[in-house]
């Protein structure tokens, strides 16, 4: 439920990067969406658990701050990739090219994490058949966009490239998901530190790429009646990475990853519904598109439809046991974490008196951005906009209250 919670508000949150197309920066783009999300990755937390819990998981495990910080800077740059791909093919195909992504998670969760270790054939099958799955539909979509895009073939192919690449790095980017998870980190504490790599790796390419503070501030002047739409693009991705994270600490990187990549589906709605990509295209590029962003979903389906037999948890087990003997982790209170309980609760007062500063900080953020925006010039579908945005809300009310029953946000 998580993993298919994510794939909802991860596809929702590209749709504001649709801003691309009115000749705004990639770079901002990403970066404006980077601080967003630094603001939401320490008001949710704050609200969920309290800065006191948070701080206290931190220093019980502070080996694991480097992995986060790593993971924000390989989210950063992919993000960026992300905006330069859907300038140059658009949202609905490039959603499913990045989401490759799951085979690079795949592979990492099978090579260091002793994932799909013990399974038996009928798990293999399943597994490497949606992986399959998951290749053919990109090359489908890559097809169709190389061949029949309006942009010159030169754009595309970098749009196509652009997109992978950040499949690449999202894939590789679950390694430290994992590993803070088999040390028992809450997911809402790495995202915490997570937030600081993605913020100082944006800020060092912005800067790079726009030749200095000076035409980079003047630059966010520009963007800044758009800029509401960036954070709040950014805020969402928050809330989809809290129930991704969530899916890789309880089932892994092999089967959550694949499960959340149902946000092409999502990227693909928003796109062809809510902006209209697929107008005026060809009967048989509408069909490649959706052939392919269908054939990747069944993979991802048949991947997530792998459940892990009691012969791979103890494969589990031991990858959990090395990260115990390597750090000098409690073995006992790490199985009550993946579990789903929570060891550190009632070992410190949550609640902070500057946990209330730091929310009404977010609220006032948003709430500035929000007067000076305006409508962007993009031609969108209101009804078909309400519809997603619906379905989005029962997703994050009923699979939030699912995971406060099950584990109290453990």
């Amino acid at each position: 439920m998580s993993g298919l919670a994510a794939g909802a508000w991860l596809g929702a949150a590209e749709a504001p990067t649709k801003l691309v197309t009115l000749g705004l920066s990639p770079f901002l783009i990403s970066l404006a969406m980077v601080a967003g999300v630094f603001v939401a990755r320490w008001t949710l937390p704050t609200l969920m658990k309290g800065t006191g819990y948070v701080f206290l998981d931190l220093r019980a495990k502070p080996h694991l701050l480097v992995w986060a910080i790593l993971a924000g800077s390989l989210w950063a740059v992919a993000n960026t990739l992300t905006v330069f791909a859907i300038r140059d093919v658009g949202l609905s195909v490039a959603f499913p090219l990045w989401n490759t992504n799951s085979l690079v998670g795949l592979f990492w969760g099978w090579l260091l994490f002793h994932e799909l270790r013990g399974a038996g054939w009928n798990t293999w099958a399943k597994v490497l058949g949606g992986a399959l799955a998951i290749v053919a539909g990109a090359c489908f979509l890559a097809y169709a966009t190389a061949a029949h895009t309006a942009e010159s073939p030169q754009r595309a192919a970098a749009g196509i490239a652009a997109a992978l690449g950040a499949g690449l790095l999202w894939g590789t980017m679950y390694i430290p998901y994992r590993k803070a998870y088999l040390s028992g980190m809450n997911p809402l504490s790495f995202v915490t530190v997570f937030t600081v790599g993605e913020l100082i790796t944006m800020s060092a390419l912005a800067l790079a790429f726009h030749g200095g503070f000076a035409p980079l501030a003047a630059e966010v002047t520009r963007a800044r009646p758009a800029l509401f739409w960036l954070f709040l693009g950014g805020f969402c991705w928050v809330l989809g990475d809290l129930f991704q994270q969530y899916a890789a600490k309880y089932i892994g990187i092999g089967r959550g990853i694949p499960l959340s990549n149902t946000n092409q589906l999502w990227g693909l709605a928003w796109g062809a519904l809510v902006f209209g990509e697929l107008a005026g295209r060809g009967r048989e590029v509408q069909a490649l598109i959706v052939a392919g962003s269908g054939v990747m979903i069944a993979g991802a389906i048949a991947i997530s439809a792998a459940v892990a037999p009691a012969s791979e948890q103890v494969e589990w087990q031991k990858a959990v046991a090395r990260e115990c003997q390597r750090y000098g982790l409690d073995s006992q209170q790490l199985a009550a974490s993946l579990a789903g309980q929570d060891p550190l609760a009632g070992q410190t007062r949550s609640r902070r008196w500057w946990d209330i500063p730091i929310v009404l900080a977010a609220v006032l953020i948003f709430v500035w951005l929000a007067r000076g925006t305006v409508r962007p010039p993009i031609a969108m579908s209101v009804p078909w906009m309400v519809v997603l945005l619906a379905g989005m809300m029962a997703l994050l009310v009923g699979c939030g209250a699912l995971l406060w029953k099950r584990t109290r946000f453990s």
